[in-house]
């Protein structure tokens, strides 16, 4: 929200040095974080100028300049060439004279008025338009000041006229804050910070006194506070909140075309961050800034009948102001008259009944629809304008007859128009707030400071709640003592709903500097646990090893679901999405992972090793989840309570996923290029685990073993530990990987990290022998689908405590092999505690652990 300074002193006592720094600091200690300050890059001098004579010169170019003398108020008028022709000999104009600093192209290149030489003559000035002032984008001329209603002697410096004079802060307003985003809201705010004196703009007397007679004037008209039809027609109302409970509509009639918008008004639009379009459309949105309450205005004369406020009909369409035919939804709460929808109640209004410079008679309207109907249309449509901003947030439903009195009023001063009070209409059905029982120490115990009584009930009623005692019981002793408060919110803070809410109030405007900052002393035995601990050395350990640790949202799209999710499996669907293309939880992390993967590749970044830990959503069969019993954020919530939002949301165990493309080394000279494979995912999952103390289980999937369609079915190898499942290694699968716009060869590892982790042990360690190891190299002749980790755990599980390791270093087919058989050569080494080992025991040791081979077809190769 920007808040010019000279608007917001309008409504509290400023000082008279006031400075940007000094209201940033008032807002930000209530709360508000500030963003920007924003001022007009223009210094003097700009004064006021009478055109003496004004003198065409058609140029070879075919352009034709004005040779203009202008008297600036000094005792020779100045010479002063100009290229507009808005404008004639008498004229009073706004002239920048040499010395002038204007905006230029960017902020650092401002443009510097001087005299310069320019068609043959010396022009001593320029004669400005809004648009080279800053003031708008309205470059059709000049700025002729009598136009503007602007009539002062010339060399009147026209700074603090055309209000070029006045900044504004920037602040940001959180979205259950809403209140202030308007200058009513803002200076309320100060007020509460600094003590100045506020004025509310929607309850000033002369306002009031309007509205009444406005309001008596219907009353005569003969059919009470109505005479131009409206009617609320919600039949379908969302979570059966009825769409609009306030609507007033007010008319002014006789509006002049030709007035322009004032300067003041224009500047402080400009600096609020709104542009400067006509004067109707220009008040409805001053009048939106100043009292929070959105405004729209209609052509009168292109209306139908009377208004009906309603939802849309199956099939139904809208060309809304900015050109676009919508097709409807039927939950979008619309404006209509007799030929159909008018407007986007509270988001846009419809182009067949736009103001435009033909409108002399205007409808305002000025209503109060409900937060989360205009919500769902602005995100249905993506139509983020600045009264759908206001109402999602929440608008006070008692401000609209003040705001339609005030537009009324601005079109009949600025417009020349005639208020018609006998052409209006007042709806008014809104709920009275309930109080909120306060209990007496509720507020200490939760922020953790001593509030006296009178702190509180003072600052209660300062944001404007009602504020009355509670009692507790009488008791046979003695009389009722006060047991707490009633406390009834301002209709204009629908963020206000408990307790907590408004212990968060006395906490801000008494200041948050008053809760101590008390660091709790961890008491002893405590710190990471035994998981926490695991997870910890796992990351360590992979980033040791030169992956990289990445951090996804646990979100994906459809496209994920249809690529990795098996048979059986299902995802969890989320009921309010934050992004409606990603509305599922993953269930894997590998799934979010290739998105990070196909990011960092659409940059440049081709060779990856990157790898996450985090949570995996895996809903049990037949179970639905989800819960609308939420408890408050202010007590912690029984062990029932607990138990029943646990049950709500599908398990969520810890994943580890790793995903590797590209070169684990890159080509270098007289190095070729090694790329990553499956065999650098399997790599990795034997490093994690050993880091862990945990002997991982590595097998090839049987030919009739259903693997996930994803994975590439020859290149796939299933992870285990103590005979049961916990994860894969394989290559996508080509399908799979092209779905993400992955290289082909790119491979994955998914673990399940809480079954990994609960197979951790104690690591006994190991003597180290100081006597030599006998080495042999074995070469077996094995059937083609024989597995080498079963080879591996057989051989050694049979050859004994003299067997330290033993690998693979080569695997052959071809000459020599029978066909369906394949070479296999292992590298052994054998060593013992406690002698030299001969070769003859090393020998013995090794045939042991061939004649448990037997079983597999396994023979030694001749």
């Amino acid at each position: 929200m920007r808040v010019p300074i000279s608007w917001l002193g309008d409504v509290v006592d400023l000082p008279e040095d006031v400075t940007l720094d000094h209201i940033h600091a008032a807002l930000v200690k209530v709360g508000f974080e500030e963003e920007d300050v924003h001022a007009f890059a223009v210094t003097g001098p700009i004064v006021a100028g009478r055109v003496l004579s004004r003198a065409p010169e058609p140029q070879s170019n075919g352009k034709t300049i004005n040779w203009c003398q202008v008297d600036v108020g000094e005792s020779e008028p100045r010479g002063i060439v100009c290229g507009a022709q808005n404008f004639e000999a008498g004229d009073l104009v706004a002239v920048t004279l040499p010395g002038a600093v204007l905006p230029g192209p960017t902020p650092d290149e401002p443009f510097l008025i001087a005299a310069r030489k320019t068609y043959g003559h010396v022009s001593d000035g320029m004669i400005a338009s809004e648009r080279e002032l800053g003031l708008s984008e309205e470059h059709a001329g000049i700025i002729v000041l009598g136009r503007k209603g602007i009539d002062v002697p010339p060399g009147t410096d026209l700074v603090p006229i055309l209000g070029l004079d006045d900044a504004a802060v920037e602040v940001n307003v959180t979205p259950d804050r809403g209140y202030a985003l308007s200058i009513r809201g803002i200076g309320r705010e100060y007020s509460l910070s600094t003590g100045a004196a506020y004025r509310d703009p929607a309850f000033e007397p002369g306002l009031l006194g309007r509205m009444a007679a406005a309001d008596e004037t219907l009353q005569h008209a003969g059919k009470g506070a109505a005479t131009f039809p409206v009617t609320v027609n919600d039949v379908a109302p969302i979570r059966g909140r009825v769409g609009s409970d306030v609507f007033t509509v007010r008319a002014v009639r006789g509006i002049d075309r030709s007035r322009p918008t004032p300067p003041w008004m224009a500047a402080r639009l400009k600096l609020a961050g709104m542009r400067s379009i006509s004067l109707p459309v220009d008040v409805t949105n001053y009048v939106m800034l100043e009292f929070g309450q959105p405004i729209h205005g209609y052509d009168l004369d292109r209306l139908r009948g009377g208004i009906v406020v309603r939802r849309a009909e199956p099939g139904e369409t809208l060309t809304t102001l900015d050109g676009q035919l919508r097709r409807l939804s039927t939950e979008d709460l619309l404006i209509t008259d007799d030929r159909g929808a008018i407007g986007l109640a509270g988001v846009m209004g419809g182009l067949e009944t736009e103001i435009t410079d033909a409108t002399t008679n205007i409808l305002i309207e000025a209503a109060h629809f409900d937060q989360v109907s205009i919500a769902r249309t602005a995100r249905r449509y993506k139509l983020w304008s600045e009264a759908s901003k206001r109402y999602e947030r929440g608008v006070d439903p008692l401000v609209a007859s003040a705001a339609a009195q005030r537009v009324v009023d601005l079109l009949v001063e600025l417009g020349g128009g005639t208020a018609d009070d006998t052409l209006g209409a007042r709806l008014m059905n809104v709920r009275a707030r309930e109080a909120i029982a306060l209990p007496a120490g509720y507020i200490d115990g939760l922020i953790g400071v001593d509030y006296t009584a009178a702190e509180v009930e003072d600052t209660l009623r300062a944001i404007g709640c009602e504020v009355s005692r509670s009692l507790s019981e009488r008791s046979e002793t003695k009389a009722p003592e006060a047991a707490g408060w009633l406390v009834t919110p301002p209709s204009w803070r629908p963020d206000l709903a408990t307790k907590a809410d408004l212990a968060e109030e006395v906490a801000r405007i008494t200041g948050y500097d008053r809760i101590p900052s008390v660091v709790p002393i961890a008491p002893p035995g405590r710190g990471l646990t035994e998981a926490q601990r695991l997870r910890r050395a796992v990351a360590a350990s992979l980033a040791g090893a030169g992956l990289v640790e990445v951090l996804t949202y646990p979100f994906m799209g459809q496209a994920e679901v249809d690529v990795f999710q098996g048979p059986g499996e299902a995802a969890v669907r989320l009921a309010n999405p934050l992004d409606g293309a990603m509305p599922y939880l993953r269930r894997g992390v590998t799934q979010t992972l290739v998105g990070a993967a196909r990011r960092n590749l659409s940059r440049g970044l081709t060779d990856l090793a990157i790898f996450e830990i985090g949570r995996g959503f895996q809903p049990e069969p037949g179970r639905v989840y989800g819960s609308d019993a939420l408890p408050g954020g202010d007590a912690r919530p029984d062990e029932a309570t607990l138990t029943a939002l646990y049950d709500s949301v599908p398990p969520q165990p810890w994943h580890l996923a790793a995903l590797f493309t590209g070169n684990a080394v890159r080509r270098q000279p007289g190095v070729p290029a090694v790329p990553y494979g499956v065999a650098d995912a399997v790599a990795t999952a034997r490093h994690l685990a050993a880091a862990i103390g945990v002997t991982l289980e590595i097998r090839q999937p049987a030919f009739d073993e259903a693997i996930n369609s994803a994975h590439h079915p020859g290149r796939t190898a299933h992870l285990g530990v103590n005979g049961r499942a916990i994860g894969v290694a394989a290559e996508l699968h080509p399908r799979a990987a092209a779905a993400f716009d992955l290289p082909r060869g790119t491979s994955i590892l998914e673990i399940d990290l809480d079954a990994l982790t609960s197979a951790t042990r104690v690591i006994a360690p190991t003597p180290l022998s100081t006597y030599p190891a006998a080495t042999q190299d074995m070469s077996l002749v094995v059937p083609e689908r024989a597995v080498v980790g079963e080879l591996l755990a057989a051989f050694t599980a049979a050859a004994g405590p003299l067997l330290e390791d033993a690998r693979l270093v080569d695997v052959y087919r071809g000459q020599g092999i029978p066909e369906g058989t394949k070479s296999l050569t292992f590298a052994l080494r054998f060593r013992a505690p406690d002698r030299t080992l001969t070769q003859a025991e090393a020998t013995e040791a090794k045939l042991a652990g061939v004649s448990a081979l037997g079983a597999f077809g396994a023979v030694i190769r001749d």
